[in-house]
């Protein structure tokens, strides 16, 4: 094998492979949308997010009525037991 020979087969492949691999990585990141970033304006409509639809009804009780059952226990994140 000749030097030019050697070079191709041990440097120039491997960096056309590495190349490859390099640009089908950063592709996904270059054509996403444009991020939101604090400061800009925001152009979306609000949207109120719950993990229990049904409880936004009319019917839903508020933390402070006690349950339907009698019951008065209180607790939450602010530990008032």
């Amino acid at each position: 094998m000749t030097i030019v020979e050697t070079v191709l087969v041990f440097a120039l492949i491997p960096l056309a492979i590495y190349g490859v691999i390099t640009l089908l990585t950063v592709r996904p990141k270059a054509t996403r949308i444009p991020r939101y970033r604090p400061g800009q304006e925001w152009g979306y409509a609000p949207v109120w997010w719950s993990a229990n639809p049904a409880g936004l009804s009319a019917e839903h009780h508020s933390a402070t009525e006690p349950a339907a059952s009698g019951s008065t226990a209180k607790g939450g994140a602010r530990g008032n037991w």
